[in-house]
């Protein structure tokens, strides 16, 4: 890829920041969205809940990328969580799309965060991108957020969906939480451990997103998962070997929601989500297997 300019949204985040390390390593411009007003040319403001971007900063920007949104598992769900989870996907999503439709030069594409969410529980059932999306807060939520990006796809901007599993990390999101669990002897299982749990390596995940920046005949979603999911009890037997600890202590289902309230739900259901596109594109995984994307997280 020929040195570009890329705009990022939620570039402090995870996976944002991630995005961001690689590409300025490879030498392109980033350009971070920030709610404040912009100190440089590499700043561009924005108010994602007010719907508001100052377009201007997005010329010459041949991508614009959208990871931004309040963190799912940041806050019990009350209601007012809740609307903050969506409002500021739905609404920075839709602002962004405005903006990069308003362009008279619209870059070559706009990338949208999304999640494996859109699924809701799949059981034992392995579906890819074709399949419906599901029921429950985070379905509704990730169909209203995909949706929200029309204003760019109706002016003829390229645009892709990365429906992102469980990214494993150390830094952050559900597995910056579990490492130091582990590490202390005391994980396990969750529930009866046989839902399964899609996750990706950070490494990969940045690789995918990449990947679908730079394929100009890449367009609509992809599920940004490892190509095998594994079920709960698996992946926390293997956080067992890789950190060589026990990992016999269960979490309990009445536990869990407990502690977690609604939000339980999307710990203990099943989500077996398969790369179908991505893998068809062309993509390769580098660590495509759990223990490999632990022992990655390690290195991090």
């Amino acid at each position: 890829m020929e040195r570009s300019r890329i705009a990022v949204a939620g570039a402090s985040g995870l996976i944002g920041s991630a995005l961001v390390r690689s590409l300025t390593a490879d030498g392109h411009e980033v350009v971070r969205l920030v709610r404040r007003a912009a100190r440089g040319a590499d700043e561009v403001c924005w108010d994602p809940e007010g719907r508001f971007v100052d377009a201007a900063g997005l010329v010459g920007c041949d991508a614009v990328v959208n990871l931004a949104g309040a963190g799912i598992g940041d806050h019990r769900w009350t209601d007012a969580y809740k609307k903050s989870l969506r409002d500021s996907r739905v609404l920075g999503t839709a602002a962004l799309a405005e903006a990069v439709a308003s362009l008279p030069d619209a870059p070559r594409v706009f990338v949208c965060g999304s999640a494996i969410g859109y699924y809701g529980d799949t059981g034992d059932r392995a579906v890819d991108e074709q399949a419906p999306p599901g029921d429950g807060f985070l379905s509704s939520l990730c169909v209203e957020w995909e949706e929200a990006a029309a204003a760019a796809r109706e002016a003829g901007v390229r645009t892709v969906f990365t429906r992102t599993g469980l990214v494993v990390a150390r830094g952050g999101g559900a597995w910056g939480r579990l490492f130091p669990v582990f590490r202390a002897g005391l994980g396990g299982r969750m529930g009866d451990g046989r839902q399964y749990w899609s996750y990706i390596s950070l490494h990969d995940e940045v690789a995918a997103i990449r990947h679908l920046i730079d394929s100009d005949g890449l367009s609509g979603p992809f599920n940004l998962t490892a190509p095998q999911p594994l079920t709960n009890g698996e992946i926390t037997a293997a956080m067992g070997r890789v950190l060589h600890r026990p990992a016999v202590v269960p979490a309990p289902a009445p536990a869990l929601r407990l502690a977690l309230g609604e939000m339980a739900d999307e710990v203990l259901g099943s989500a077996r989500v398969l790369p179908k596109r991505l893998l068809e594109s062309g993509f390769s995984f580098a660590f495509p297997g759990i223990e490999e994307a632990l022992r990655a997280a390690l290195k991090e």
